[in-house]
């Protein structure tokens, strides 16, 4: 049967060996959901990552469905999986591509996998072990249809990634860049270049950002990496999927100037520098940031650089390479305010922001009644609070600046109805006090025994978050789903954690989750604040960004990869055939 799908997974394995998967493809996501586990949770969680990838990246191709496995950008975690939900579909015949492609045959695929053996001969590096095909093929944490890969490839260099290109782009065999396997949204290769004169590092792209920040601090270097979204993240990932985090209220989000450039395989075998180091530039259109967000579909990121004001280069999973900007250093306390309600604490927030302190606040999270609870009941941390909406800051700055700004806080949270206020005034305080925001996710699982978890989020601008966190309350008591909710309230970003048992309960997730995403768009938000679109969102983007705009994504998509090769099925909208577009 004819191939219809691939994609490509380029990884690091251990300090040398980096890895890339061609494989059996249907709708799949360009990374999977992953969580690392706490170690009260090791026993329910899967391994963050699924190999230490530094450069990673597949190529899958559908010959056709097998007994189906699940792949989301969505993580759903523990228990037993239950039938996928109404809204998810199983397609008993391949695909065709959205741009028309007809992708090689099964003869087509293995001439090509016989081809990557001889193009990268090394032991290991070209994989067809069933195991290892669909350990990077499937999740349990989704309800994609999949089906394994064909081959997994381990690259150890952009020539060898080029190499992998060229060999797909013959036998147009599709290629899905994979990285981290934690899309909720490897290891840290050496430094290419520390410049701590300029703050700036180069690495390579499937460095987390974890191991980044921890190695600047061994090294003494008081600079940091401050985009942290989930952990065992990578850099390749990151850029895929235009990331943020806790952070983004003091620092923004990837599409920032935290990567200054990448270096990027494209579809036809070309590498490319988008730019140079130059803090900034004007020369031209910023091509950096057309592989931000992109998921894979534009090329594959092989390094990076980043600076901390400054930046680093790193090697990431799409064939790119990039320059990522860092902060300094700046000490840090935690405090915390509870609330009567939701909207008192979001509007208390956006009074904070709006005076001279908020420069000074790094992260505000809301985590709502029913999120205190389950952290209570979980046991998971050293010190529970009382039932009730609840604000966690992080204050940065100088202790003067902290301790002013905590007043300032105190000051309107008091006049915002708050009822308890707790500021933590030394180091182990900020650490008992942060836990409880730190195992949110793990709580929620943990809460009820066999349930599972599916995590979705959204973002709309600041002053309509508490109608959207209201509504929703109301929608999920109405539809009588267990849920808690978790909000980087400074930007408008919400995630709802939604508990099931059964397959019942999961239809009844997956209609929730779909009158969220329209109730977001409509407040003029966005369907996906942090977590990206891949095979779970594509359906909202027409929505939210308008047919004219989806087809300009289009346009570029075609424009760079007229074979469709690059993680097809991810990202861009179907358009109507009606009118001559292809649609998939």
């Amino acid at each position: 049967m004819s191939a219809i799908l691939s994609r490509v997974i380029v990884g690091r394995a251990g300090a040398r060996s980096s890895r890339l998967w061609l494989g059996s493809h249907r709708d799949v996501s360009s990374s999977v959901s992953q969580l690392t586990p706490g170690t009260r949770l090791s026993g329910r969680l899967q391994n963050a990552i699924v190999g230490t990838t530094l450069l990673s990246g597949a190529a899958l191709l559908y010959y056709q469905l097998s007994s189906p496995v699940h792949l989301d950008g969505e993580a759903s975690i523990g228990g037993q999986q239950p039938e996928r939900a109404a809204k998810v579909t199983v397609r008993r015949n391949t695909p065709e591509s959205s741009t028309g492609t007809q992708y090689g045959s099964k003869e087509d695929v293995e001439n090509a996998i016989e081809e990557l053996r001889k193009a990268i001969p090394r032991e290991g590096a070209v994989n067809t072990d069933p195991s290892v095909l669909q350990t990077y093929g499937s999740s349990d944490k989704s309800y994609h249809p999949t089906s394994p890969h064909s081959v997994v490839v381990h690259p150890t260099s952009t020539e060898e990634v080029v190499e992998i290109v060229n060999v797909a782009r013959k036998y147009r065999v599709p290629i899905v860049p994979y990285s981290g396997a934690t899309s909720l949204e490897g290891h840290f290769s050496g430094a290419h270049n520390d410049t701590e004169g300029d703050s700036d590092l180069v690495c390579q792209a499937g460095a987390r950002w974890e191991d980044i920040n921890s190695a600047l601090k061994e090294k003494g270097i008081p600079l940091f990496f401050p985009l942290d979204p989930g952990p065992g993240a990578t850099i390749g990932g990151m850029i895929g999927t235009g990331c943020s985090g806790t952070n983004a209220v003091r620092y923004g989000t990837a599409r920032g100037e935290w990567f200054l450039n990448v270096t990027a395989v494209l579809p036809n075998g070309k590498v490319i520098k988008t730019r140079r180091r130059a803090r900034k530039s004007s020369a031209g259109i910023d091509m950096t940031k057309l592989f931000i967000g992109a998921e894979g579909t534009l090329g594959i990121v092989t390094e990076g650089m980043a600076t901390h004001r400054g930046r680093v280069l790193c090697s990431t999973d799409f064939g790119l390479e990039a320059t990522l900007r860092l902060a300094p250093v700046i000490p840090t306390k935690v405090a915390m305010a509870q609330f009567p309600d939701v909207e008192t604490a979001v509007s208390a927030v956006q009074e904070i922001l709006n005076t001279p302190a908020g420069p000074h606040i790094q992260c505000v999270e809301l985590l709502d009644d029913h999120m205190m609870k389950a952290i209570a009941d979980a046991g998971l941390v050293s010190q529970t609070y009382p039932i009730h909406d609840t604000l966690f800051f992080k204050i940065q700055g100088d202790p003067a600046a902290i301790i002013s700004t905590a007043k300032t806080v105190q000051g309107i949270v008091a006049r915002h109805r708050s009822m308890n206020f707790k500021f933590a005034e030394t180091e182990d305080e900020a650490e008992e006090l942060w836990e409880s925001r730190k195992y949110a996710l793990m709580s929620t699982i943990e809460s009820e025994e066999g349930a599972r978890c599916w995590t979705t989020d959204v973002c709309v601008p600041v002053s309509k978050l508490p109608e959207l966190v209201s509504e929703t309350k109301k929608d999920l008591q109405r539809s009588k789903l267990r849920s808690t909710i978790v909000g980087h309230v400074g930007d408008g970003n919400f995630h709802a954690f939604i508990l099931f048992k059964s397959d019942n309960e999961l239809r009844a997730v997956s209609d929730a989750v779909h009158r969220l995403v329209h109730r977001a768009i409509a407040l003029d938000g966005t369907c996906t604040g942090e977590h990206g679109v891949g095979v779970g969102k594509r359906e909202y983007l027409t929505e939210e960004l308008g047919r004219d705009t989806v087809e300009l994504m289009w346009t570029i998509k075609r424009a760079i990869d007229p074979l469709d090769i690059m993680n097809p099925g991810k990202l861009y909208p179907d358009l109507p055939k009606d009118d001559g577009n292809p649609r998939s």
